[in-house]
């Protein structure tokens, strides 16, 4: 969010910004999406909801996870969320007492540490390696456990490196949990985001996964609806209730006119997600070839989202202080990125191609002329 303000500043000045910031979709929502919203303004859908959503919401969600993902969830399993960070939010904050540890891979999605320290716990954090893919691995995650801990968190597709778990390895990893009587959490936010070998996958297809098992999800980049703010859980009954409880004191629920939408989203059709996908695998190709060519540049080949997370190197071969060369892209080249300490990786960057081909050119075109002159 700060490389956006200050990216917006430089607009405002009538500035060219190159943004490979966004974390969303470049993408309308469809249009059969927008109109079950003003259906829902024009039948007065306009009140309060049960805490947890409309039932046939719920319902909506389990039947297309089990349709798209090969799960088995019933709705008094299913709480509907402001989004996937709430999801995430409601889960850490219903099991998380202080002192307690959850096991977080880095690099992680930025929100994930803030989480579960404002919920007194401790974050762990394993280190995933570039020259690995950034694959989680089940032997890391089992080396970090204590008596203390209480959460595994995976993220596959990952934010912000691409990284997609194989589904054997996945299996490894909810078996070390299911040993030690871990949760194991699954945010699935980048879903049916993959590419080549790797296809869309969730370890809640396996069998008796879903007792030691939460699936936090969201609408919001499969439907691109990031302004929507609609997300879910996915849990055995008593954590679910447990997040209603919370949720009731929070939010209350999610607005009204968005759970109609998507209820719409899920139960209509999904053209709309291969379309962005074919886009996205045509970006992906064309941004990682322009990135190899850059000087000082490194590049792992991300299997899913819509980020690829390079190394960035001095002019002798070490790492680069990555939030001061993000700091100076922007303001001699002004492009736009995110530095990779935001994730827990210093010496990265996130760059979104999230973006037209035209502008990952010019972005190109940039990066080069600063890496090469740097």
């Amino acid at each position: 969010m700060a490389v956006l303000m200050e990216a917006e500043k430089l607009r405002a000045r009538g500035i060219d910004v190159v943004d490979f910031g966004p974390g969303e979709p470049d993408f309308a929502t469809p249009d059969h999406i927008k109109k079950a919203a003003i259906r829902a303004l024009d039948e007065n859908r306009t009140k309060y909801t049960p805490t947890a959503g409309i039932m046939p919401l719920r319902q909506a969600v389990c039947d297309w996870h089990a349709k798209n993902l090969g799960s088995s969830y019933e709705p008094k399993e299913c709480v509907v969320t402001a989004g996937g960070k709430i999801a995430i939010f409601n889960v850490i904050l219903s099991l998380i007492n202080a002192g307690d540890e959850v096991v977080i891979p880095a690099p992680y999605w930025v929100s994930y540490p803030d989480i579960v320290k404002f919920a007194g716990g401790k974050p762990v954090f394993v280190q995933t390696l570039d020259s690995d893919n950034f694959c989680l691995r089940a032997a890391a995650v089992e080396k970090a456990l204590t008596p203390k801990t209480r959460i595994v968190i995976a993220n596959s597709p990952n934010n912000p490196t691409g990284a997609v778990i194989p589904p054997e390895a996945f299996a490894k990893i909810l078996g070390v949990c299911r040993k030690h009587g871990v949760w194991l959490l699954s945010d699935e936010c980048y879903s049916h985001f993959t590419y080549g070998k790797a296809k869309p996958f969730s370890i809640a297809s396996l069998p008796g996964a879903k007792e030691t098992l939460i699936i936090a999800g969201s609408l919001s980049k499969t439907f691109a609806m990031t302004g929507w703010r609609v997300g879910y859980t996915l849990s055995p009954e008593a954590l679910t209730g447990a997040m209603i409880k919370l949720q009731s004191q929070s939010v209350s629920n999610v607005t009204s006119i968005t759970q109609h939408a998507a209820l719409e989203a899920l139960r209509g059709p999904m053209d709309s997600v291969g379309v962005m996908l074919a886009e996205y695998a045509r970006r992906r190709s064309h941004i990682l070839a322009g990135l190899r060519a850059i000087p000082r540049i490194e590049c792992t080949e991300p299997e899913g989202a819509f980020y690829v997370f390079p190394k960035v190197k001095t002019k002798d071969g070490g790492i680069a202080d990555s939030v001061a060369v993000t700091r100076e892209l922007l303001e001699r080249e002004y492009v736009a990125v995110v530095p990779g300490d935001a994730f827990g990786a210093p010496g990265h960057l996130r760059i979104s191609y999230a973006t037209s081909i035209e502008r990952i050119d010019e972005g190109l075109r940039r990066l080069n002329h600063f890496f090469s002159a740097a």
